[in-house]
């Protein structure tokens, strides 16, 4: 009974994210979690000097928002269940979806690809600049595309395949549920967004953070990486060209996910970036046998869709074989 369950709120949740996405004036999870790091941050940096403090606090900072947020996650469902299974459910579909960035992702590279379409430079650039670090100022059409379609490419595993992973990891669990495992990894992207840099303030502050999210990452990444690989048709070539250019990248997940995609759609990402006015190469991945252009990120935004619905249809088939 409880399997079918599981289901049934994966594949609303999944419906959510896709019909609806984030309702615009909702108060959001990520936007509760982002508050506490804000704060707990501020206070940190203000107020602790030592390097050996600093990552101290870090790791009280990653546990206490990571446990956190599955633990309240799963209180929340346990009461609404209490109330009613059907406002269980309800709430479950809800508050995992919130863990699915599919349609915010889509929404974000259709917001930069409209003016573009129109060769509107300057409004493509400053709609790009609301969801990439690098400056944008005086970016060419070429570097507006490559920057829509690595964000595109980068988030699609942290930002949808990840949260899947561990919600059927949740679902597959007795007494945890998808919500919990989700939130808490949603929890663990969140921190390595915001604390997880290398650069000061936060080498030390942010340091668990981004070491822990990458271990958390590493094995969804893999099996999106393998799934993209067979869904192309030509898994060798696109393993062979992962296995030569993502291990250049530092990252040793958005490396892979955005050359997978560079390979199966044939073309080349990573270069020079300008942060703060500061020149930054990031290594080349895939090969440039084709120019990016809007269709290679729609393509891209369908490999994720279909990519989403290939893990969600065979979870759905075996839990419902699991369930009788």
């Amino acid at each position: 009974m409880q399997l079918s369950i599981n289901t049934t709120v994966l594949i609303l949740a999944a419906s959510l994210d896709y019909i609806i996405g984030d309702p615009w004036g909702w108060t959001h999870p990520v936007q509760v979690m982002g508050w506490f790091i804000s704060n707990f941050s501020q206070v940190a940096i203000k107020y602790i000097s030592s390097p050996l403090l600093k990552r101290l606090a870090g790791i009280y900072l990653g546990i206490v928002l990571i446990v956190g947020s599955g633990l309240i996650g799963w209180l929340i469902v346990q009461l609404a269940n209490w109330v009613h299974p059907l406002l269980g459910i309800a709430i479950s579909s809800i508050l995992l979806a919130s863990c699915f960035a599919g349609r915010s992702l889509r929404a974000a590279a259709e917001d930069v690809l409209q003016p573009l379409a129109t060769n509107d430079l300057t409004e493509a650039r400053s709609r790009l600049s609301k969801y990439v670090g690098r400056d944008t100022e005086n970016l060419s059409t070429s570097e507006i595309l490559r920057a829509v379609l690595e964000t595109v490419t980068e988030n699609a595993t942290d930002g949808v395949m990840a949260p899947l992973f561990y919600a059927i990891l949740g679902a597959c669990l007795p007494g945890v549920g998808s919500v919990a495992l989700a939130l808490a990894y949603k929890a663990a992207s969140t921190l390595d967004s915001m604390v997880g840099y290398r650069d000061e303030p936060y080498t030390d502050l942010g340091w668990f953070s981004a070491k822990f999210e990458d271990m958390l990452t590493w094995l969804p990444c893999r099996l999106t990486v393998i799934t993209l690989a067979l869904m192309s048709g030509k898994p060798r070539q696109v393993w062979s060209i992962c296995s030569r250019d993502a291990i250049k990248d530092p990252s040793p997940n958005s490396g892979w996910s955005e050359c997978a995609y560079a390979a199966v759609l044939g073309v080349q990402v990573g270069g020079d970036n300008y942060y703060r006015g500061v020149i930054k190469h990031k290594p080349l991945l895939g090969d440039a046998t084709s120019a990016i252009a809007p269709a290679s990120i729609h393509q891209a935004l369908r490999l994720t869709r279909y990519c989403f619905l290939l893990w969600l249809g065979i979870t759905t088939i075996l839990l419902l074989i699991a369930s009788y």
